[in-house]
């Protein structure tokens, strides 16, 4: 599959919560100059991770919680170091962990989780299964599979990194059956290789979840109260499992990544490697532009992303997609009451009870809105997607956990 490069243009800006956690903490001044690879803000605290420039250029806005503004100057001189290569055959777990967290590798499947804190387990050699998801279940979207096809050695250099941190795993690369050119590449590459094999999963939704893929490849069910790991999984993306092996092997920090713009509004359909920071204009552009007025953006999928209120915006670590529509249907749409009919109660793969969720999110009951397990909802969409009265269950409830979170509750 064919990746295009999308230069990034004159200005960029980046955001310093491009991860799961407390923002990243400015390092650099208004007016100073700064290499591509630069450490522009750091890690603040535990969950939280490092923020690099993608090019070269001068400073020219800081404000702390919220953005770095960097003016391009075309030149893209790397700091001392960058792309230096490394092996991993005398290197210990620490230095491996320290490499990704220097890096600012985050989870790229949507997430953002800080990936050193997620690798960095109270006992690495519990961890018996290493799943390399290569799902990428939502419609529309395929930087995932793009990468997997174009960059199929560095996919497997980075499991191999993973591997030495998880000595006594083995490794399962899961891919869906709709993306065969993907998995007949990586069942070639670990022909000979023991303790990595390739599993092809049926093609459904949320099949790309965290949990939904270990039950898919490991036949165990997890509940949302124990981690992954304290069962013996780990779970990374395939992009995660790239940019680890760039961290580790190639000095070269997470500041670019693929991102699929789409959507019957955009002329020419494509995946583009960008540099993070770049604004979605450029995005576009690269795409052909728009075909006619476009009525609507979605930034990730179009089952979890978020709708985009303007081109004012960015490419971050987690930017998967930009999805442009001539028609708003969503808009279009007349909300009606809730029947009871409890489609969103069978759709729902973490056996909650949406609908009752919804009347406790829309009267502030947090309280309740905790106590029957609405934590829990992963927010997939599949509620939203299937109800007839066409409420916004997803987004009453993204409203009510981070309410929820904001007064420090429960998150059990």
């Amino acid at each position: 599959m064919d990746i295009k490069k999308c230069a990034p243009g004159k200005e960029l800006c980046y955001s310093l919560s491009q991860h799961i956690g407390k923002c990243a903490e400015p390092v650099v001044r208004t007016g100073e100059k700064i290499c591509m690879g630069q450490k522009i803000a750091r890690a603040d605290g535990k969950i939280s991770a490092n923020i690099l420039s993608s090019v070269s250029g001068e400073v020219t806005d800081v404000k702390a919680g919220s953005h770095i503004a960097v003016k391009n100057d075309g030149m893209y001189t790397p700091v001392k170091g960058y792309g230096q290569k490394r092996s991993i055959i005398r290197m210990s777990e620490k230095e491996i962990i320290k490499h990704i967290y220097d890096a600012g590798v985050v989870g790229m499947g949507g997430a953002g989780f800080p990936t050193h804190v997620k690798l960095a387990c109270k006992n690495n050699d519990n961890i018996r299964l290493l799943i390399i998801n290569g799902a990428e279940c939502e419609p529309y979207i395929s930087p995932d599979f793009a990468l997997m096809v174009s960059e199929s050695s560095k996919i497997l250099s980075g499991i191999l990194v993973l591997l030495r941190l998880y000595k006594n795993a083995s490794a399962v690369i899961a891919i869906e059956d709709n993306k065969r050119e993907a998995a007949d590449i990586f069942l070639k590459k670990v022909k000979h290789i023991k303790n990595i094999k390739v599993k092809l999963l049926n093609s459904r939704y949320p099949q790309g979840a965290e949990r939904q893929i270990i039950y898919s490849v490991a036949g165990e069910k997890i509940g949302m109260d124990i981690l992954p790991a304290d069962r013996g999984y780990m779970v990374c993306n395939v992009s995660t499992v790239k940019a680890i092996n760039d961290a580790v092997c190639e000095s070269i920090p997470l500041t670019e990544r693929i991102v699929t713009v789409t959507g019957d509004a955009v002329r020419s359909p494509c995946n583009l490697k960008v540099k993070t920071g770049t604004g979605f204009t450029e995005l576009i552009l690269a795409a052909g532009g728009f075909k006619g007025e476009c009525k609507k953006i979605i930034t990730g999928g179009p089952m979890m992303g978020k709708a985009v209120y303007n081109m004012d915006s960015f490419v971050t670590k987690t930017t998967s997609a930009l999805i442009c529509f001539l028609n708003d249907e969503v808009s279009a749409c007349r909300t009606t009451p809730c029947i009871r009919c409890g489609r969103c109660v069978s759709a729902c793969p973490n056996r909650l009870m949406p609908l009752i969720m919804a009347e406790y999110a829309l009267n502030n009951d947090y309280e309740a809105y905790v106590r029957i397990g609405g934590m829990k909802c992963m927010e997939c969409g599949k509620c939203t997607y299937v109800c007839p009265a066409k409420r916004s269950l997803t987004q009453m409830f993204t409203a009510a956990k981070k309410s929820i979170k904001g007064r420090g509750g429960n998150s059990a």
